[in-house]
């Protein structure tokens, strides 16, 4: 119910502004929603450690995705159907969190 709330609300603020909807989707909405229940559920050293990772793996795994955002307004402004942009999104997106992957293999932090 609350990620139906968030889109519709994402939605109706980006009909009217471009920049506020897109900042209410750039806030990490989940993300603190998911520390927070961590946090309410766990305690001690399990709940320090499951928030610390939780937010240290989310930082990483949302560095892949932010190319694709520049890629996707390129994209329909070259009249590019919007199936084949959110097709190379995805595949844009699991490439470079492969890359990003072995990358930082090399530096004692896999992601896997």
């Amino acid at each position: 119910m609350i990620t139906a709330a968030v889109v519709v609300l994402v939605s109706e603020f980006a009909k009217r502004s471009d920049k506020l909807g897109a900042l209410i989707a750039a806030l990490p909405v989940v993300t603190s929603l998911a520390m927070i229940w961590m946090f309410v559920e766990l305690k001690g050293q399990e709940q320090v450690d499951k928030i610390g990772n939780h937010a240290w793996y989310t930082f990483w795994y949302v560095l892949p995705t932010l190319p694709m955002f520049l890629v996707i307004p390129w994209m329909l402004k070259k009249g590019v159907h919007f199936g084949w942009v959110m097709g190379a999104y995805c595949a844009g997106t699991m490439v470079l969190f492969l890359l990003l992957h072995i990358v930082l293999k090399k530096f004692d932090t896999p992601l896997m």
